[in-house]
């Protein structure tokens, strides 16, 4: 038997206050929150939903140490910028606030000294890198190095960003500070841990027996890390930016920002509502419900519940419905290298399009497993989907009572078998929709909203009412009848997926909102309603606009592969003697042409100062009109054993260069020389 309880209480993951939100927050957390959010208030159930910005952490200090400004700066700037981002997307927090609010700093210390006071913590003295030039201890990302794995020599102390493979700092190859650049020393220190440890048992319990209806990846993921066995976890760290560690002795110490996030959401919760916060934490007719990203699985299921534990007064998460991560053009999004869609940029980009991308993200939603965003499918969906079925259907039947009953709905008349069956059809919608937002498949619900439209278009394309009304206005009016009818059922499953389009849809019907309840019902809109101006509810998105995106994209990565390019490794040292054999010179090129039937191969014909001689090149994917390179010079080696490729005696080697991207260039003397000028 399922629980019971009195209200909701909604938290979404807090985004790091370091850089913009992009579509992959949107539709790993974001997105479904808000839909769930919705429709428990469409419900009438008494619903919070909490939100705020992560504001403390190393990544924010990095980013402030490259522009130059204080920590306060880069959050203040993002804070505002994804709290605005997200009203304007339509995110319908209660309350969206911050981390570095005077109220979260207090309920931060609270905690640490309740869990402190109840024996919770354990004191561990510990050796960590220091920069002895900085003058300060060293966060894992303030290492730098070459990772083991893949020789990228620009690695960090927790993760190589090249090859993905998560670090310690103790594995890099000569590490460095990225404060100094120095040489750090290991230098003992102390800090307090939660020990993880001691929870293990009633964590094993309370997840592995008492919420088996957890998602799969989220119950697999607890279960991989209990079966390992817990370690303590530090709750401290040597920092100058975030909460500072409420002890005597504790001076340079703040909180670690895994432990002082979370209570991020109850530092919110008392800041929307001072005097009544305690019963959305601490009375057990509460559903807790944490919506998050795949990375934050265990903060959120394992860490988060054990410091409420340690604490004592609390409530613990009911469900953790955890999305996987969701990719872009089939690569990873990366804030770090800007390899994402940002949700400010497509707000200013595609103006009075927020439903379409909620209604692409949460079609392409990544609940089981890593999904895909590309332009193309964007675009599609919208066309073939909003447009051509939802938009459509909503328009036909506007515009049809329009053309026959000057815009008021029609009585409806006499049903027929096709009538009751198209109505008992729409009424499983509701218990459809139900049954998948309430057990957190988001995807499916709106496919199943979806559903009323289509079988609303196939209803007016079987009755054809634009036939009807030649011989029979009665039936007619049934048929505009039922399909209005549909119309303001859309209202109301739209919402919680839809909420810029549902709010038209009603303004089309000159219709107040209706509850949740009244969806399936037939009787929504009364026989002779004035309907408002029908307009078109989607528009198609064509060609050009996906194309400014694609190419946006593909500026961006030219731009991350040049930033990140490293030239490959010296190759092994040689003797001199060895160099002075190769006889390097520079050729004019009189003759240049493909090799018949040999796609790479060009046959340059040069003037080497002796003669001439003929040196075949594999280099014709990169010069596709090789005529345009006759009269150019180049430097070839002379003097290689001559050999014969496709039937023809190839008399040296031509120099070219590799770029980062694979293209190749031709080496040239910066001036004209004589033909078998030597290189020296």
């Amino acid at each position: 038997m399922s629980k019971q309880f009195k209200r909701t209480l909604i938290t979404s993951a807090l985004p790091y206050a370091n850089g913009p939100v992009h579509i992959g927050h949107l539709a790993g957390v974001y997105v479904p929150a808000d839909i769930y959010a919705r429709y428990l208030r469409l419900k009438g159930e008494e619903t919070l939903f909490v939100g705020g910005s992560d504001e403390h952490g190393i990544p924010i200090t990095i980013r402030a140490r490259k522009e130059g400004v204080t920590p306060q700066d880069i959050v203040d700037r993002y804070h505002e910028l994804i709290k605005k981002s997200f009203e304007e997307f339509g995110i319908s927090f209660d309350i969206y606030s911050r981390t570095t609010s005077d109220i979260h700093r207090k309920t931060a210390s609270e905690m640490f000294l309740k869990i402190y006071e109840n024996g919770g913590f354990q004191e561990i003295e510990s050796e960590q890198y220091y920069d002895e030039e900085a003058g300060q201890f060293l966060a894992d990302r303030y290492i730098t190095g070459t990772c083991p794995h893949c020789s990228n020599q620009r690695a960090y102390g927790d993760q190589c960003e090249q090859c993905g493979t998560s670090l310690s700092p103790n594995e890099l190859i000569d590490p460095k500070s990225a404060l100094s650049g120095s040489v750090p020393v290991m230098r003992k220190t102390k800090h307090w841990y939660l020990p993880l440890n001691e929870h293990e048992a009633w964590l094993r319990q309370w997840i592995l027996e008492d919420h088996k209806e957890w998602k799969s990846n989220v119950y697999g993921q607890c279960k991989s890390w209990l079966d390992l066995g817990l370690q303590p976890r530090a709750v401290s760290r040597d920092l100058d930016w975030g909460i500072p560690v409420p002890l005597k002795g504790a001076e340079g110490k703040v909180l670690y920002v895994w432990f002082d996030a979370p209570i991020g959401y109850i530092s919110n919760t008392k800041e929307l509502l001072p005097d009544d916060w305690e019963k959305w934490w601490k009375e057990k007719e509460t559903k807790l419900v944490h919506f998050i990203g795949k990375d934050n699985i265990v903060f959120h299921c394992i860490v988060f519940p054990a410091m409420l534990k340690a604490e004592g007064s609390y409530i613990l998460p009911e469900n953790v419905p955890a999305n996987e991560f969701l990719n872009l053009e089939n690569d990873k999004i990366s804030t770090s290298r800007n390899w994402a869609v940002w949700l400010h940029e497509y707000l200013e980009e595609f103006p009075g399009k927020q439903d379409v991308l909620r209604y692409v993200l949460t079609a392409n939603a990544p609940e089981t497993k890593d999904n895909d965003f590309t332009w193309k499918d964007f675009q599609a969906r919208n066309n073939n989907e909003l447009v051509a079925v939802l938009g459509n259907f909503i328009n036909r039947a506007l515009v049809l009572t329009q053309k026959y009953f000057d815009n008021r709905v029609p009585a409806s008349d006499q049903l027929t078998d096709y009538d009751r069956a198209t109505i008992a059809e729409c009424q499983q919608v509701k218990q459809a929709v139900e049954y998948n937002l309430e057990n957190y498949h988001f995807r499916e619900a709106q496919k199943e909203a979806m559903n009323l439209a289509r079988i609303g278009n196939k209803y007016l394309a079987d009755s054809e009412p634009w036939k009807t009304a030649k011989t029979d206005m009665a039936r007619t009016a049934t048929i505009l009848n039922l399909s209005l009818q549909i119309v303001a059922n859309l209202a109301i499953v739209c919402e919680p997926f839809l909420p810029f389009s549902a709010k038209k849809i009603y303004s089309f019907l000159l219709a107040e909102k209706f509850d949740w309840e009244k969806l399936g019902s037939f009787d929504l809109l009364p026989a002779g309603h004035q309907l408002g101006t029908a307009e078109l509810l989607f528009e198609k998105i064509e060609d050009e606009a996906i194309a400014r995106q694609v190419e946006k994209l593909h500026a961006t990565r030219e731009a991350n592969e040049q930033e990140s390019y490293q030239a490959k490794p010296i190759k092994e040292k040689i003797l001199f003697d060895d160099f002075s054999k190769l006889d390097i010179r520079v050729g004019t090129v009189l003759e240049c042409e493909k090799v018949p039937k040999a796609d790479k191969l060009l046959r340059f014909l040069l003037d080497d100062g002796i003669g001439k001689r003929t040196i075949l090149s594999g280099i014709a994917a990169h010069y596709p009109n090789p005529g345009e390179l006759v009269g150019k010079q180049v430097c070839f080696i002379a003097n290689l054993e001559p050999r014969k490729l496709r039937g023809i005696l190839s008399e040296g080697m031509i120099l070219s260069a590799e770029n980062a991207d694979g293209s190749l260039s031709l080496i040239e003397p910066s001036k004209a020389v004589l033909p078998g000028s030597q290189i020296c």
